[in-house]
């Protein structure tokens, strides 16, 4: 059978999943028996587009570089035009919707809203969103429930690292005690850079001209972003709701080069550490820089990098390291989202053409 998929949002994201659907399309099939089809694509500034019979991904792609839009889109027979995001959910005939929007990460909007008219309307959801899983993940994940279809977020953490479904697969029946991990790359590259003897605001410019950092670096330097991945990690792997506003969270913007250097005179280094703990039956969680000796596995972790380590009571310190961002890596992880979803529930879905 085929996978029928709309896109909410066409940025880079997006269009690095349609391009890994299109590149690996024929190993997709022969490794997994996955075959996909883009149905739609919906997006506020790049227009929308839809075909009940598919939509050419090369041709798509193309639309978007050289007009910027996908209203450009080559008119035929049962083409439709200007639907927005909710109209796209609920009158296509896709299976999976494809959550890539720019969204409020404080209040988790449009994400949050597109979610749940997906999962009223019988539509699986994959998503790189943070806001849903960090504000509204039991209910949500209930709503999914309810209506028997699947709400993948695997990007949310550590982009292509698989941070979530680790501990579900590779760590099952583990009891795990504590989560910690380095969950920002832009920071964890200012750091390393301060240790080569920049100072604050130089290893910010850098990494913003290399794309690590946004013009606004706030959400990254004062360790938002970090806190909600926390919050995450909380809700879903602990299973505990704990909002993300009681997570305590510091930034490093407070470090200067003078902490770094006494740091590295004691031989340790500064990482900004994301910590979700049990204590009895509360889940508590913090963000904050913290020292660690250079011995410690996460003191080695460099760059952009990220990595996160489960406390497993079997197991022992299991480290997963890895990208925790780029386009081809966020859209690697919707990837791993629909090929799980295609082993769970897509074997349950016949189209009339399939028939």
């Amino acid at each position: 059978m085929t996978i029928k998929i709309a896109f909410i949002g066409f940025g880079g994201v997006g269009q690095a999943l349609a391009e890994l659907l299109y590149t690996r399309k024929e190993d997709l099939f022969r490794l997994y028996g996955l075959n996909t089809q883009v149905v739609a694509v919906s997006d506020v500034m790049k227009g929308s587009v839809y075909h009940p019979e598919g939509l050419d991904i090369p041709t798509l792609l193309q639309e978007v570089k050289q007009t910027g839009s996908v209203s450009s889109y080559p008119d035929q027979p049962g083409l439709v035009k200007g639907w927005d995001s909710m109209e796209t959910i609920e009158q296509s005939n896709a299976d999976m919707i494809v959550e890539v929007t720019f969204t409020d990460v404080e209040t988790g909007q449009p994400a949050i809203d597109h979610c749940k008219r997906a999962f009223r309307n019988k539509k699986s959801v994959v998503t790189t969103n943070k806001g849903p899983v960090a504000l509204a993940y039991h209910p949500l994940a209930e709503l999914a429930k309810e209506n028997d279809v699947y709400w993948g977020f695997e990007g949310t953490v550590m982009s292509g690292t698989p941070a979530l479904r680790m501990p579900y697969t590779s760590l099952a029946g583990n009891e795990i005690s504590e989560i910690k991990g380095i969950l920002n790359g832009t920071t964890n590259f200012m750091l390393t850079e301060m240790e080569k003897g920049s100072t604050y605001q130089d290893a910010l410019a850098k990494a913003q001209s290399l794309g690590y950092a946004e013009a606004d670096p706030t959400s990254d330097v004062e360790g938002y972003d970090v806190r909600y991945k926390a919050a995450i990690l909380a809700n879903y792997v602990m299973g505990y709701p704990l909002p993300s506003n009681e997570i305590t969270c510091k930034g490093i913007t407070e470090l200067t080069q003078a902490d770094i250097k006494e740091a590295s005179t004691s031989n340790k280094r500064w990482k900004l550490l994301a910590r979700v703990k049990k204590e009895g039956d509360r889940v508590t969680a913090s963000v904050q820089p913290e020292l660690l000796d250079s011995d410690d596995p996460l003191a080695s972790i460099t760059g952009p990098t990220n990595a996160i380590v489960y406390d497993c009571d079997m197991a022992g310190e299991i480290m997963l390291t890895g990208a925790g961002a780029g386009l081809t890596e966020t859209g690697y992880s919707l990837l791993i989202d629909i090929i799980d979803y295609h082993r769970t529930k897509a074997p349950l879905i016949v189209h009339e053409e399939d028939a």
